[in-house]
C-alpha cells in the first residue's frame, strides 16, 4: 500500500493533529490522558493508514483542517485542498470533479460557525509511544471497561478505540475491553452494529 504524501502537510506546517485545549484530563499519564467524561476537542487526522472513501468523509477532513488552521490564506488552503484530492497523492480512494471540490469549499466558511462535528474521546495516545497495541487496548479495557450494563453505545465506543489502535475488531477483544461474556456481546451487538464491524475490518485488511 502506497504510503500519503503527509510530508507535503509538514513541510507547509498545516496543523493536522491537536489534542483538546480547553478540556482538562482527569488524569495524566506518561503514555497519554485519560478524559473521565470525554472530550470532543481531539482531532487527529491521517492518524491510521485508511484512506477518505467518500465525499463525506472529504468534507469532514478540509473542515477539520479549516478549522485547525484559521490563519491559512484561502489560496493555500484552496492549494492544500487540490494536493489532498489528486489519488497519486494517497490521501483518498476516489477522483473527484473540480467543480464539486470548489462547490465543497466555498460551504466550508458557513458550516465553520461551530467546531467540526467530532466523536467523543476518553483516552488520547501521546503522537509518540513505544506501547504495543495489545498494551493500548490493555489500558483502554483496564480506564473505561469494567462496565457490568453492557449498551450499544459502549460496544461501539470499544470497536473505534481498536480501529483507531490499528488492530482487527472481534468479539472477544470487546469483551475482553468491556470485562464481560462474549455472550453479552453477541446478545447486545445487533445487526447494525455487526455490520459497522465487518465495514472497519474492510479497512483494516486492506492495510
Amino acid at each position: 500500500m502506497s504510503h500519503r504524501r503527509i510530508d507535503y502537510l509538514n513541510r507547509n506546517r498545516i496543523i493536522y493533529n491537536r489534542d483538546p485545549i480547553n478540556d482538562i484530563p482527569t488524569k495524566v499519564y506518561q503514555w497519554g490522558k485519560y478524559y473521565q467524561y470525554g472530550t470532543y476537542e481531539c482531532y487527529e487526522l491521517f492518524k491510521s493508514k485508511a484512506k477518505i472513501s467518500s465525499f463525506k468523509s472529504l468534507k469532514w477532513h478540509l473542515l477539520v483542517l479549516k478549522y485547525l488552521n484559521p490563519d491559512l490564506e484561502d489560496d493555500k488552503f484552496k492549494e492544500i485542498a487540490y494536493f489532498i484530492t489528486d489519488k497519486s497523492n494517497n490521501f483518498i480512494t476516489f477522483n473527484i470533479k473540480e467543480k464539486y471540490l470548489k462547490d465543497m469549499l466555498g460551504g466550508l466558511d458557513k458550516a465553520l460557525k461551530k467546531p467540526p462535528v467530532n466523536r467523543k474521546r476518553k483516552i488520547i495516545f501521546n503522537q509518540i509511544t513505544n506501547l504495543s497495541t495489545t498494551a493500548k487496548l490493555k489500558i483502554v479495557g483496564q480506564l473505561v471497561g469494567r462496565n457490568k450494563n453492557i449498551h450499544k453505545e459502549d460496544i461501539y465506543r470499544c470497536m473505534l478505540d481498536i480501529n483507531d489502535i490499528g488492530d482487527k475488531i472481534t468479539i472477544k477483544g470487546i469483551a475482553d475491553m468491556l470485562d464481560c461474556s462474549t455472550r453479552t456481546i453477541h446478545r447486545t451487538i445487533g445487526k447494525q452494529l455487526k455490520e459497522e464491524k465487518d465495514k472497519l475490518n474492510k479497512i483494516y485488511e486492506k492495510i
